[in-house]
């Protein structure tokens, strides 16, 4: 989730609403300014006993920020609280119960993502030896209630963790017990946008399916294989989901706005603060009828805030956010990314893949969505057969993009080999939470522990 350093008071205010579309529109580029901005998450614990660490106790989670100054990593505050930490790489930061994520830097290429991400492995692993701390990569904690888990000291939180029981059952699993790994990536164009975000849409249950990683809740299986997914079924219902207007014709920056209109508030930032305007309406706060901040009108900032407060399965803001994948290992964190830049960013494999799915009603859309949470490659599409019926064509469209592309390492290979790991899932039919499932119930004994010595990175 974002992490906000500044108040953002001299922002210009919102008078009209070319500005609310302006958000979207700036994150127009011409296709040789692409980037790629990959985010991933992971949980900390402490090697000696399984256990989660606060943010205070000695070595704990604030500790464990601050030794990234060895790095070259530097703090930022919300208070006199680390919150995060600002580098090269990007940003390291904290989600609700200490979940640590990277949002890395916008790069070129997957090989820079890949080499990226070794970097922050490799840092945090050796702080991680120094301290007793590991890192567990895995979609949902597998053996943890929300009564042993940590808050973090941030105020954006404190507002959510009240805000999210008042909306669904399994918010607060969401915030505390979850990890994930998403994808940036940008457009050329209002209409190159509709395209991709319908493609990635339609898509994201198979990206679900193929990163499915939390079969395991409180010590024992759940019935699911992406359990992270089924909880945002029920998690609030105002801003997540599948998003049927993105299909409708006509769709673009304006219909966005809308949507985003819609969905309630959480809070607004001021001075360094967080203040509490949770289920309040955005159209209340352009009429400047905000009952927190009565007679004020919003900023851009407080728009762009706003934005990153819904949680679709796919996000816009001023680029598109693919938000689908369980957390996994290094190898799935390199190929997440390879999976949407191959679909996204080559014009011939982003046709052929849409072709793919285009025949799809919505209520199949929305069936599929609902139905791989629990069985993964086994799902029922549109048109009869299953999800993995086209898993390994999208798969190998992916591939081709990427060949296509033709970005080149040093050693001359291209960026097609970071989706081996999705290759190897459909040659195998098991999802890597299947895998997991067979070893729970095979060598491992029914021991969930075991479970830490095989995901950790």
């Amino acid at each position: 989730m974002s992490t906000k350093t500044v108040s953002n008071r001299n922002d210009p205010v919102i008078e009209n609403r070319d500005q609310l579309i302006a958000a979207m529109a700036k994150g127009e580029k011409p296709k040789d300014r692409w980037r790629i901005g990959t985010e991933h998450e992971k949980f900390v614990y402490c090697q000696k006993d399984h256990h989660a660490p606060s943010y205070d106790e000695p070595g704990g989670i604030r500790d464990l920020l601050m030794a990234l100054t060895e790095f070259g990593w530097s703090p930022i505050y919300e208070g006199d609280n680390v919150i995060a930490m600002s580098g090269p790489d990007g940003t390291v930061s904290l989600e609700p119960a200490g979940q640590l994520e990277l949002s890395g830097a916008p790069l070129e290429n997957l090989h820079q993502t890949c080499a990226e991400t070794g970097r922050h492995l490799q840092q945090v692993k050796a702080i991680g030896d120094k301290t007793g701390k590991a890192f567990l990569g895995l979609g949902l904690w597998p053996d943890k209630t929300r009564a042993e888990l940590p808050i973090m000291p941030k105020g954006r939180y404190d507002i959510m963790l009240r805000h999210m029981p008042r909306v669904g059952s399994m918010g607060l699993d969401m915030m505390l017990r979850t990890c994930t790994i998403q994808v940036n990536l940008d457009y050329s164009s209002e209409a190159d946008m509709a395209h991709k975000f319908r493609t990635s849409l339609a898509l994201q249950p198979l990206a679900t399916a193929l990163f499915a990683n939390s079969p395991f809740l409180e010590g024992k299986p759940n019935g699911f294989l992406s359990y992270r997914s089924h909880i945002w079924s029920d998690t609030d219902p105002a801003r997540t989901g599948m998003l049927p207007f993105v299909f409708e014709d006509g769709f673009g920056y304006e219909r966005y706005a809308d949507y985003m209109l819609d969905v309630p508030m959480y809070f607004v930032y001021r001075d360094g603060k967080y203040i509490d305007a949770a289920g309040h309406s955005f159209r209340d706060f352009l009429k400047g009828e905000l009952s927190v901040l009565p007679g004020e009108k919003p900023t851009a900032s407080d728009w762009e805030d706003h934005m990153s407060t819904a949680f679709p399965e796919v996000r816009l803001k001023s680029f598109l956010e693919m938000r689908g994948a369980d957390g996994g290992p290094w190898s799935r964190i390199c190929a997440l990314p390879a999976f949407w830049v191959g679909l996204l960013y080559d014009q011939g494999a982003l046709d052929a893949a849409w072709d793919e799915v285009k025949h799809w009603t919505m209520e199949e859309r929305e069936a599929l969505r609902a139905a791989v949470p629990k069985m993964g490659l086994d799902a029922p599409i549109g048109g009869g057969g299953k999800l993995r019926d086209i898993a390994g064509r999208i798969v190998e469209i992916a591939s081709a993009g990427l060949t296509a592309r033709n970005r080149l390492n040093s050693g001359g290979d291209n960026e097609s080999g970071f989706i081996d790991p999705l290759r190897e899932v459909v040659a195998s039919g098991k999802t890597p939470a299947e895998i997991l499932l067979d070893k729970y119930h095979g060598e491992w004994g029914g021991d969930i522990s075991r479970v830490y010595a095989e995901m950790s990175f």
